[in-house]
């Protein structure tokens, strides 16, 4: 009897030990992404805030002027770029989304989700620069052809392109916030005389909607993001956009484009070292964003 006690007071320890270095596993492993975060943070922080000793605040986000040999360092049309480009992708991409949400969560019939389900899967595998070139080579020369614009290039073309990027982000997610509504809350809408369709506009989406916009935040954070079909689809022109098919540049393609060419500590690598953190922040952002969504979501 005194044996098994003792056998089964060594496996109680053993397990207390085991756990309590899993535990400082789990820790240290926390503390190591902390650190490794703060440390992007800051290094992309410091370089980029040491512009403005050569370059002021108001050149650098008001002016499109930009000229590195002139010493000009205006990211306005950088700026702006990045912000229209990903708010029509969104506008263009989230109507799509939710559309498709819904027929893949209350219209297909099982084995055409089974279908659906995995071919969205490998629609998120494809390259982004797979998606450039076949912009480059089909929805550019139609655009061109279609509204008789000089080059085809310009905001539209990549915001058609970055949506179909962004979609199985919000069809995917904005499905399986459809799913999590209650079903007795459906019949109850259809028990009281609502059609399917006024039963999805009216009770189905409003009931989904923190899932949804949790949805359209991570496309625009994709979005923001996007670098290489963007570069190849936008035309590259360090000026601010005055239609949907004039040339423009975005933050990321810009500093993908110029880094290579700068010397590190210059104002010119300060100034896309700047552009680095104003794309940091607006992440940033849009994470802090999706947190907020999702605890008013639980609070509901």
């Amino acid at each position: 009897m005194e044996n098994v006690m003792e056998v089964k007071n060594t496996a109680h320890t053993r397990q207390l030990l085991y756990d309590r270095y899993v535990r400082y596993l789990f820790i240290a492993a926390a503390v190591l992404m902390s650190l490794l975060i703060f440390s992007i943070i800051f290094f992309v922080g410091r370089q980029g805030l040491l512009t403005f000793l050569q370059v002021s605040p108001m050149e650098f986000f008001f002016s499109a002027k930009w000229a590195p040999s002139a010493q000009a360092f205006g990211a306005l049309s950088f700026i702006s770029g990045s912000v229209f480009v990903t708010l029509l992708s969104v506008l263009i991409g989230t109507p799509l989304g939710i559309l498709g949400a819904l027929f893949m969560a209350k219209v297909a019939p099982e084995w055409l989700r089974n279908i659906m389900r995995p071919a969205m899967d490998l629609y998120v595998a494809i390259p982004s620069v797979v998606y450039g070139y076949i912009g480059l080579t089909l929805l550019v020369p139609f655009l061109r052809s279609s509204f008789g614009v000089q080059t085809g290039f310009g905001v539209l073309a990549a915001s058609l392109v970055l949506a179909i990027m962004i979609l199985p982000t919000i069809l995917s997610l904005s499905e399986d916030a459809l799913r999590a509504v209650p079903r007795p809350l459906e019949e109850a809408s259809l028990a009281l005389g609502a059609t399917y369709w006024q039963t999805m506009y009216k009770v189905l989406i409003p009931a989904a909607l923190p899932g949804i916009l949790t949805s359209v935040v991570l496309a625009m954070a994709r979005a923001v993001g996007e670098t290489m079909a963007v570069q190849m689809l936008i035309g590259n022109t360090p000026m601010v956009a005055s239609s949907l098919f004039a040339p423009t540049s975005t933050m990321t393609s810009n500093i993908v484009v110029e880094m290579g060419n700068t010397m590190f500590g210059s104002t010119w690598s300060n100034a896309l070292f700047l552009m680095a953190l104003v794309l940091l922040l607006m992440s940033l952002g849009m994470i802090l964003l999706i947190r907020r969504i999702g605890e008013r979501r639980m609070a509901v």
